[in-house]
């Protein structure tokens, strides 16, 4: 064990001292002691024990009052219960972090599984948590790069930048003076993914009761497989750098610069540009930014993304998404993405199959469009009758809004709803994770501009992708 060079400079609070753990060099992965518990899942099963035994407690005191209650109001206490129940175990999921919250948020947006309730508690869980302290992360960037911190960084902030439920970010300067921001995974997820994946399915197939269906097994898979790619860095490095040569010809557009040579599957080294969050509306009004050219630029860029490159960057929460904060800002603003690691490729049978879905839903085809669903696996066996009904009665809705491609935001976004119900109340119907993906990334940014600037027409800017996008031959 080596201590951390004293050349490097630390700045902020926290310690500074790490340490530089030995590779195997039989190419095994070896378990830490430290975390030889968390590998096989025992403090995280323990949790959950706790959890839900207080769950079934509330249960079981709850229930026998229900006969007082009459009929509705029998109703409501059920709803009730399974309300707190899911409060309690989106708490806990927070807690345990890595795969558990990642779990949750996938849960939040399964309407096709999950109840209402359940969901909304799980649409809580935010992807920030606690920051860990200093040595855990430097240790990690040591034991990557195989050297001292002070051997690539002059500078590592204390404090990071940011800390989600993988990983935390902080900013550096490299020997040569650029300032960098290094995103580290969290040193137990290496070791614990396993047991964590496997915990999280029993926790998924418990919550999923009665509306589980035979192929809720392959969308645990399909979220399984995303956050094996999520905590790749190496993969993200790729895919940023796939994506920043797509928008390469957008200005207004920018994707950090990877640095290849200090990047490993675990840690990842970006260049870092002081930059002003799309959620923080003071400072940007205070730069006096156009908000309406920042929106143009989102969906100009996130149209490209979809619709003709095919790969996307699928996580535009708030928190990923920046205006540089430069002097030009209030007259030429930059959009900044940043996380690569929740982006994904449109599987070209989907692509094809999305592209034959939104030809049908223009010519109002039923039985194309579901003919679609069926090819897509979306429709569980003998379900297809019931699912024609509410696909042709939400048709019907859609038919008395007007033409599709002249819909404005408030209309794309009602139409959003009107899938969501139709997921909800249609027996046997559930969706591909991929495309749940796109729709959760086009409707945020129909969302995102109804907040930010209704009068920016999302759809005009869109329709030129989309229609070079539904001109595609085969």
């Amino acid at each position: 064990m080596a201590p951390l060079d004293s050349d490097v400079q630390v700045t902020g609070s926290g310690p500074r001292e790490s340490t530089l753990p030995a590779r195997a060099q039989s190419g095994r992965v070896r378990v830490p002691p430290r975390f030889w518990l968390r590998a096989i899942g025992l403090p995280q099963a323990l949790r959950l024990s706790v959890c839900f035994a207080a769950i079934a407690l509330r249960e079981a005191l709850g229930r026998p009052f229900d006969a007082f209650a009459g009929s509705e109001g029998k109703a409501q206490r059920r709803v009730g219960r399974r309300s707190a129940a899911a409060q309690r175990v989106a708490r806990t999921l927070g807690d345990l972090k890595g795969p558990f919250a990642k779990a949750g948020q996938f849960a939040s947006l399964r309407y096709d599984v999950l109840a209402p309730e359940v969901r909304a508690a799980f649409a809580t869980l935010q992807d920030r948590v606690a920051p860990r302290p200093l040595a855990e992360i430097t240790a990690v960037v040591e034991a990557e790069l195989g050297v001292p911190l002070a051997a690539r960084f002059a500078e590592f902030e204390a404090t990071p930048l940011g800390t989600a439920s993988v990983a935390q970010v902080h900013r550096a300067r490299l020997l040569g003076g650029e300032a960098v921001a290094v995103k580290v995974q969290f040193p137990w997820l290496a070791y614990s993914l396993r047991a964590d994946l496997a915990l999280a399915r029993l926790l998924l197939r418990a919550l999923g009761g009665r509306k589980a269906s035979p192929t809720r097994a392959r969308l645990f898979d399909e979220f399984a497989a995303s956050l094996a790619e999520e905590l790749d860095f190496e993969r993200e490095a790729r895919v940023a750098g796939e994506i920043a040569a797509n928008l390469a010809g957008d200005p207004q557009v920018v994707v950090p610069t990877i640095h290849p040579e200090l990047s490993t599957r675990r840690v990842l080294v970006m260049s870092y540009l002081p930059a002003i969050p799309f959620a923080d509306r003071a400072t940007l009004a205070q730069r006096g930014v156009p908000v309406r050219d920042v929106l143009a630029t989102l969906a100009r860029a996130y149209a490209k993304q979809v619709f003709v490159d095919g790969l996307f960057h699928a996580d535009p929460h708030p928190g990923n998404l920046f205006v540089i904060d430069e002097p030009d800002a209030s007259a030429s603003p930059r959009v900044l993405f940043i996380d690569f690691g929740l982006s994904k490729h449109l599987d070209p049978t989907l692509r094809r199959e999305l592209r034959l879905g939104i030809h049908a839903l223009l010519r109002r085809d039923v039985e194309g469009f579901v003919d679609g669903m069926q090819r897509m696996g979306m429709i569980a066996p003998g379900a297809r009758d019931g699912v024609r009904d509410a696909v042709a009665a939400m048709f019907e809705r859609i038919r008395g809004e007007g033409q599709l491609l002249g819909f404005g935001g408030a209309q794309v976004l009602a139409l959003k709803d009107q899938a969501k119900r139709l997921l909800e109340e249609t027996p046997g119907l559930q969706l591909p994770n991929q495309l749940l993906l796109y729709a959760k990334t086009m409707s945020y940014l129909f969302a995102l501009g109804d907040q930010l600037a209704a009068g920016v027409d999302i759809m005009r800017i869109s329709a030129p992708y989309l229609l070079r996008f539904l001109a595609e031959r085969e």
